[in-house]
C-alpha cells in the first residue's frame, strides 16, 4: 500500500475552532450552502458565519458564487469545500488507525464488543444530556441524535417513520478503513450512536448498523423502548 493511499491530507494552519467547525460543514455537504444554512447548522450569527466563509475562501479552502437558480431575482451567494492542499506538512492519522484497528482485531478475544464499548463512552461524552426535568421524546431523541452525527461527520438524513426510525447516513469520515476493518471501525459507530441514544435519555435503541448498502450510504435501525416510570 503507498503513502499516499494512508496519509491524509494536510490541514490549514490556525484556523481555529469555530471556523474549522465551518469548513467541516462544507465538506460533507451534498452541495453548496448559502450563509443562512451554514449559520443555523453551526449556531453562529449569519454575519459571524460570513466572516469565517470569507476567511476560507481567502485561504482557498473554500469557493463562493453566485447559485445556479432558473427563477426570477437576484441569485444568493452559496459556498462549497474546495480541495486545496494547504501545506503544513502531511499527517497520517489514517495510517495510525489503520494499525490500532489491526491491533485490537489481532489481538483481542472480542474486538468488535470492545469497540463497541469505547463507541459507547464516546457517544455519551458527545451528546447534550438534557436537563433532568426535560422530556425528550422520540422526535427530540432522533434530532438529537443526528446532531451528533453531524458534528462527527456522517451526514445524516431525515428519517420518515418514527415508529420504527432509520437513519440514513450519507458520509462516513471512517470509510477507508472500515473497508478493511469492517467488525472494529462499524461496532465503534453502533457504541456511539448507543451511548448518545443513552445520554439524551431518548426512548429508542439502536438495533443495528447496516453498512455500506450503497458506497456512500450506511442506514442505523432504531427501535421505540418503553418509557420508564418517572
Amino acid at each position: 500500500m503507498s503513502e499516499q493511499t494512508l496519509t491524509d491530507p494536510t490541514p490549514a494552519t490556525a484556523l481555529g475552532e469555530t471556523r474549522n467547525r465551518v469548513l467541516e460543514l462544507l465538506c460533507v455537504a451534498a452541495e453548496p450552502m448559502g450563509v443562512q444554512d451554514i449559520a443555523e447548522r453551526v449556531d453562529l450569527h449569519p454575519n459571524t458565519a460570513r466572516f469565517h466563509l470569507d476567511g476560507l475562501v481567502d485561504t482557498g479552502l473554500a469557493e463562493r458564487r453566485a447559485e445556479d437558480r432558473r427563477r426570477p431575482g437576484r441569485p444568493r451567494m452559496v459556498y462549497a469545500a474546495t480541495t486545496s492542499d494547504a501545506s503544513t506538512g502531511r499527517r497520517s492519522y489514517r495510517l495510525l488507525a489503520e494499525m490500532l484497528t489491526g491491533l485490537i482485531g489481532d489481538t483481542l478475544p472480542e474486538p468488535g464488543q470492545a469497540a463497541e464499548t469505547a463507541g459507547e463512552a464516546w457517544g455519551r461524552y458527545l451528546a447534550e444530556r438534557p436537563a433532568p426535568s426535560q422530556r425528550v421524546d422520540a422526535a427530540d431523541g432522533v434530532r438529537r441524535l443526528s446532531t451528533v452525527l453531524a458534528e462527527s461527520g456522517f451526514a445524516p438524513g431525515v428519517v420518515d417513520d418514527l415508529t420504527r426510525p432509520v437513519i440514513p447516513l450519507r458520509h462516513c469520515p471512517f470509510r477507508e478503513v472500515a473497508e478493511r476493518h469492517r467488525d472494529v471501525v462499524c461496532s465503534l459507530h453502533l457504541g456511539l450512536i448507543r451511548g448518545a441514544l443513552a445520554e439524551v435519555r431518548a426512548p429508542l435503541a439502536a438495533d443495528r448498523l447496516e453498512p455500506f448498502v450503497e458506497p456512500s450510504l450506511c442506514l442505523a435501525y432504531l427501535t421505540p423502548t418503553p418509557d420508564e416510570p418517572s
